[in-house]
């Protein structure tokens, strides 16, 4: 895509190739009689599959098991998060009781192999959430994703660091809601994409951008799952928080952020 030769040939070459992606782009989407074009985020969602391919599934539609997800790794990679649920599904076992009845050493080392930040905290997370899910639902959450979307959001969103945007990444995952569930990667890769603000508070920052991206995503499940999911993967993997590689990102031809910093 760029010379090596240094790093002005760089940048000059990826510019080079932006006009010629920018052209293309001009005659694939062309509108064609009688036929409706595809909204432009659509498209994003397009190339990101076609860039990164398709985005796995998560290990369980149960929403009781992504709870557990959630609190077994904290700043960890998906890869990291997968092997300490597998872990925990081994040594512990899913079911409440399970849960429950584990010594506090075992919840710790579990946690620990999710990553060395708050392990006691998360292990005691991991018992809070199967006691709530015994207590009130007598071991089994499934019956959530029947409720409607203001009732199952607001029980999710009681349990330890979940909060609203997590309740409904997990309703979207389960396949119950097709509500656009986003988290800070997701968020991140839209809003460089100037979908909505960055406001002074994340959650009307969320909101913002969630509306606006939803107006442009076929209201269904599979088409937001795909969305969030692909989204997800390109925040963590090129439009980083930092030193985003804004210069081999299939989006950059018409991301406001990348056209800057390549420019």
């Amino acid at each position: 895509m760029y010379s090596s030769n240094g790093p002005g040939t760089r940048w000059t070459c990826a510019g080079r190739f932006a006009r010629h992606a920018a052209y293309s782009e001009h005659l694939i989407h062309a509108p064609i009689p009688g036929k409706k074009t595809p909204s432009r985020l659509s498209r994003h969602i397009r190339r990101l599959r076609v860039f990164h391919g398709t985005p796995a599934a998560p290990p369980s539609r149960d929403p009781y098991h992504l709870l557990l997800l959630e609190q077994v790794a904290y700043l960890a990679d998906d890869a990291t998060r997968l092997s300490a649920f597998r872990l925990l599904t081994q040594r512990v076992g899913l079911d409440v009781d399970d849960i429950l009845g584990a010594g506090t050493s075992t919840l710790r080392a579990v946690a620990r192999h999710g990553g060395a930040i708050a392990v006691a905290a998360r292990a005691e997370r991991l018992r809070m959430v199967a006691d709530r899910v015994d207590r009130v639902w007598k071991g089994d959450l499934r019956p959530i994703l029947k409720r409607p979307l203001a009732e199952a959001r607001r029980e999710l969103a009681r349990y330890p660091s979940i909060g609203e945007a997590g309740a409904e990444r997990i309703l979207l995952l389960c396949g119950s809601h097709a509500v656009l569930g986003l988290d800070s990667n997701a968020l991140r890769v839209l809003l460089r994409l100037g979908y909505g603000r960055d406001l002074a508070r994340w959650d009307r920052t969320y909101r913002e951008v969630q509306t606006a991206a939803s107006a442009e995503l076929p209201a269904t499940i599979g088409a937001r799952q795909r969305a969030f999911l692909l989204l997800r993967r390109h925040g963590q993997t090129l439009c980083r928080r930092s030193a985003p590689r804004c210069a081999a990102c299939p989006l950059v031809v018409d991301c406001p952020t990348g056209r800057d910093r390549t420019s």
